[in-house]
């Protein structure tokens, strides 16, 4: 999308928006790690030199692997790696059989079977569907408790203060048996700090992002920038303040800890200049994925970006912008794909049969990335010397009867049995999601975990949450 020169121009426009503009940032002690390295703090404005930002990313690293309580699922974030992860945060969520809700404990652990039970999720976002039903304040604790128990894949911190990140932190390293220190040296969880643009980080977010950097975790700084409403309407403007943003983040977590796993986060798209509404899937969204990858691979950077709709139901609408969101983030060269199966509704919905649609998606998407292979054995030249000469494919004995008895006159029966076809074939893609995810919730088997480690980890939420209570963070 973009070429050298426009790389560079949106480069030098987002250092002077630091330098000159500066960013709100409402923790005393991320302003004092600015101050020190030499940044202007005039109030809860901090404005931030060329040499801060450069220095900062002498030190980041251009890839990092994630290891979950399964070591076989490890992820490498960085390179040409891929990793797709579950839907995160909707208050609401949608199934075809039981409609629309509010968020609660038990859909969230299907989700989570879901998520451990299909290839093509590798990483639990943050709280896929909030258990509305549980105090907010310690929530957390029993969602990152479904995650180590009915899944063994690396999952999501949520960042909102210190207290929630050193949780998920702490509890990782429990279902690993691990120490703190030995997690800072192999990182298991992510966060994602959302800068509430334009140019402002809050308290919360601002220690969440340097607890997680001083335990060494991995932390995705992702301005949330929709053109229209927190950025100008122009790509090219939306696209230097979300560079600025992330740089500014980026560069926080090196303060904090140099070497710290970070990742350059995107989630630039464009309002319905109308109604106001997000816009998902639109041409900028995509541009915007692709473009802000070009800005990843300038810093050397993994790169994060979101495959997101904004359809109310599982229809024509929610594939179609899915799949321009989706190709946005592949052409991208997208590390961490999040938001990659269940999103619905502009992120108000996690939907059961979009999940499973978005897993179809996500196979193709893993299919469509395994280079080709160009062996002997995979040109196969005795194969095609075995080639029927008689005629096409489908004229071939073989074939024709092969497919006439398997395919065609069940089909032919069922045209003549309009209820039969209905039941074999007329369903529609959504009504067919439905039979998968049940059968997919049939078939789950929970992961083992051992009997010492699943106490161990009862008791840290137990003793965590009466602490809560108590007043601690």
């Amino acid at each position: 999308m973009l070429d050298p020169e426009g790389v560079e121009r949106i480069h030098d426009a987002s250092i002077r928006v630091l330098e000159e503009l500066g960013v709100e940032l409402w923790c005393p002690e991320a302003r004092q790690r600015f101050a020190n390295a030499g940044a202007i703090v005039e109030g809860e404005t901090v404005r931030v030199g060329r040499d801060i930002i450069e220095h900062a990313l002498t030190t980041t690293p251009a890839s990092f692997t994630l290891t979950s309580r399964n070591e076989a699922k490890q992820l490498t974030m960085g390179g040409n790696h891929v990793a797709f992860g579950l839907v995160a945060g909707p208050p609401s969520v949608h199934d075809e059989v039981n409609g629309r809700r509010s968020s609660n404990m038990d859909d969230y652990e299907n989700f989570i079977r879901l998520a451990h039970y299909f290839n093509a999720i590798h990483i639990i976002g943050n709280q896929v569907a909030s258990p509305l039903e549980l105090p907010a304040n310690n929530r957390h604790l029993d969602a990152y408790r479904a995650n180590l128990t009915l899944s063994d894949l690396s999952f999501h911190c949520l960042s909102i203060g210190r207290g929630r990140a050193l949780d998920g932190i702490e509890m990782m390293a429990i279902s690993r048996g691990i120490t703190l220190e030995e997690m800072a040296a192999s990182p298991g969880v992510t966060t994602i700090i959302n800068v509430n643009s334009p140019r402002r980080f809050d308290e919360e977010m601002a220690k969440g992002l340097m607890t997680m950097a001083e335990h060494g975790q991995a932390v995705s700084v992702t301005p949330f920038t929709l053109m229209g409403a927190m950025t100008p309407v122009t790509l090219g403007a939306a696209l230097t303040q979300q560079n600025a943003e992330a740089l500014f983040g980026i560069a926080l977590t090196q303060l904090t800890r140099p070497g710290a796993p970070v990742m350059y986060g995107s989630f630039t798209s464009n309002v319905d200049m109308k109604s106001g509404s997000p816009a998902f899937g639109t041409p900028e969204h995509a541009k915007a994925n692709v473009a802000s990858g070009q800005l990843a691979r300038r810093y050397n950077l993994p790169y994060r970006a979101s495959n997101s709709s904004a359809s109310n139901t599982v229809d024509a609408q929610a594939a179609y912008e899915t799949q321009m969101s989706l190709w946005g983030c592949v052409l991208g060269g997208t590390n961490l794909i999040y938001h990659a199966a269940g999103w619905m509704e502009g992120g108000l919905q996690a939907s059961y049969e979009k999940l499973v649609l978005d897993v179809e998606m996500l196979q193709h998407m893993m299919e469509f990335l395994t280079p080709i292979d160009l062996s002997d054995e995979a040109l196969a030249f005795d194969a095609m010397s075995r080639v029927p000469t008689g005629g096409h494919f489908f004229g071939d004995e073989h074939t024709m009867t092969r497919y006439t008895d398997a395919f065609y006159s069940p089909m032919i029966s069922d045209w003549q049995n309009h209820g039969a076809w209905l039941e074999s074939g007329g369903r529609t893609a959504t009504q067919r999601a439905t039979k998968v995810w049940q059968d997919a919730l049939e078939d789950y088997v929970e992961p083992e975990l051992s009997a010492d480690r699943r106490d161990a980890l009862d008791e840290y939420v137990a003793k965590r949450k009466e602490a809560i209570g108590d007043g601690e963070p």
